[in-house]
């Protein structure tokens, strides 16, 4: 009889695929883990008029979240999008307070969007001055054309088909819902199956190897920002349409969220790297957290607290990932 002990058999080891599935899909994971939590756990979370409720609360995230996602892959980003809102949305109240007209309103605010936008590509790809500095000074400029164009008042919308972009429902889901997939579609499309999105990812990757493969990366960069100051500045309408008003306070840190959204979403701070689906799990993230404290009764000090916690994991989430693709 054999009496030598057998070595014990080894575990199996994860395949370097199912690894990387999982690397890849890990917030995803967390956040159908934290949903079913939550679920179980919060009172009325899982309703049908919640879950409605937190897509439409997302709405005007998700749309910005978009392009922002590009300015973010090409190694830039843009702090003035809060600003763009409550000047849009105030804009488009006056100019429908004056005329009447609901197509004069919707495109007088996506013309002054798309103007500020170029105007900070402009700044940031021909005249060489930083993202940081361009767009904050473009946010204390638009925040201020704001207020004196409304001399600090809300500008009032009684006009009841403007007034239906906002709420209006199709298929049981309100309109700005619907708009915000339409932009997770498109840009989705953008980014991974046109020649523009693979020239953003690769010029947020190595700005000059893509000028030197023929790449016009300034007037990239321009249309970068020009796309994203238009779906700003629809997401203001949209917001004016939803509370009837032009405010030119909204919107106010809304910059912080949407970046947060992205980050937490796979957009790499560093550039060149970006995923639609991740952005779109990154504002749901966002989206519940917040939704679940207003569900709570969290005081608003506090969720200032967490919103910054979130942006903080968000940046440092972001640096491990880096430290670890280039090990």
């Amino acid at each position: 009889m054999n009496t030598t002990p057998t070595a014990a058999t080894p575990a199996p080891a994860m395949n370097p695929t199912s690894r990387a599935l999982l690397k890849e899909h890990s917030m995803t994971l967390g956040y159908l883990l934290l949903f079913v939590a939550l679920s179980f756990t919060v009172e009325n979370f899982f309703s049908t008029a919640n879950i409605v409720g937190l897509l439409l609360s997302v709405a005007q995230i998700g749309m910005v979240a978009c392009t922002m996602m590009l300015c973010l892959a090409s190694r830039d980003f843009d702090l003035s999008v809060g600003s763009t809102i409550a000047f849009a949305g105030v804009l488009g109240a006056m100019v429908l307070e004056r005329t009447g007209s609901v197509g004069l309103a919707i495109g007088s605010g996506l013309l002054a969007g798309a103007l500020i936008g170029a105007g900070n590509g402009v700044l940031i790809a021909y005249l060489r001055v930083n993202a940081l500095i361009a767009t904050l000074a473009t946010m204390l400029m638009v925040r201020g054309l704001a207020f004196i164009a409304s001399q600090g008042q809300a500008v009032g919308i009684a006009d009841e088909t403007f007034i239906s972009f906002g709420d209006t429902a199709v298929l049981g889901l309100p309109l700005p819902i619907w708009l915000t997939f339409v932009c997770f579609i498109v840009f989705g499309v953008l980014l991974n199956h046109t020649v523009f999105g693979r020239n953003t990812l690769a010029i947020g990757g190595n700005p000059e190897a893509a000028r030197l493969a023929g790449v016009r990366v300034e007037r990239l960069r321009v249309w970068i920002f020009l796309l994203q100051g238009v779906v700003t500045a629809l997401a203001g309408l949209v917001l004016s349409a939803r509370i009837t008003s032009g405010q030119p306070n909204a919107a106010t840190g809304f910059e912080l969220d949407v970046i947060s959204a992205c980050v937490l979403g796979g957009v790499s701070l560093q550039g060149g790297k970006a995923r639609i689906f991740g952005v779109v799990i990154g504002v749901l993230i966002m989206g519940t957290v917040e939704n679940v404290m207003n569900l709570l009764n969290v005081d608003a000090f506090y969720q200032y607290l967490v919103r910054g916690l979130i942006l903080l994991a968000a940046v440092l989430l972001d640096q491990l990932k880096t430290r670890g693709e280039r090990r």
